[in-house]
């Protein structure tokens, strides 16, 4: 059975930064690409990949402020976000498979 858990959400003020981390079972994070995606008040929209190799790509949205990192050993993907905006305001889902995960809040609010 495949479970996907994201963590660390919260609320932040602009130009402050959180660490999601999404743990998973039932899959190996190394050996499967693996996504964070967000909806904040229009359509699910890819935040972050990152390959079966390691590689990771970004939506042009948060690309140099956002970093997708894995950890084999725990079984665990992170979502570093820098420099976090309003817009960037949305429930982060983690995936892979066709698997999603439950989400996890992010506002960015003064």
């Amino acid at each position: 059975q495949v479970h996907l858990v994201e963590s660390g959400g919260g609320t932040v003020q602009p130009g402050g930064s959180l660490k999601l981390s999404c743990a998973v079972s039932g899959l190996g994070v190394s050996v499967n690409a693996m996504y964070w995606y967000r909806q904040g008040s229009g359509e699910r929209e890819l935040v972050a990949r990152i390959s079966e190799f390691g590689t990771p790509t970004y939506g042009s949205s948060v690309k140099g402020r956002f970093a997708i990192s894995r950890d084999n050993a725990k079984n665990t993907v992170y979502l570093q976000m820098n420099r976090l905006k309003p817009e960037d305001t949305a429930v982060y889902y983690c995936y892979s498979l066709s698997f999603w995960g439950q989400g996890t809040q992010v506002t960015v609010s003064s």
